[in-house]
């Protein structure tokens, strides 16, 4: 299994180029790996916008499977509010 791709604790509109280019080469990494599912750790959100939201709803446009970790309160209340709840449930891949 691959090391999770660790989200920042800023995931709004200012970050959202510098978080874009870091998960797109993450993600590069782990197709060259050929993991099954791309997990991404959300522990340390603090802060997330509308931005940060669309920049993982862009994972689902991609090859792979992917699993959010440890969402953090702030990240599960911006998923709850957004109506992505399914982001969140253990089992679920988005895809």
């Amino acid at each position: 299994m691959s090391k999770p791709f660790e989200l920042p604790e800023e995931m709004t509109i200012y970050s959202a180029v510098e978080t874009r280019d870091k998960l797109l080469a993450w993600v590069s990494e782990q197709s060259v790996k050929n993991s099954d599912v791309l997990l991404v750790s959300a522990a340390k959100v603090a802060e997330i916008d509308g931005a940060g939201l669309q920049l993982l709803a862009a994972l689902v446009n991609m090859d792979h499977p992917w699993k959010i970790l440890q969402p953090s309160a702030v990240f599960s209340y911006a998923c709850d509010a957004m109506g992505l709840t399914q982001w969140l449930m253990p089992s679920a891949h988005p895809s």
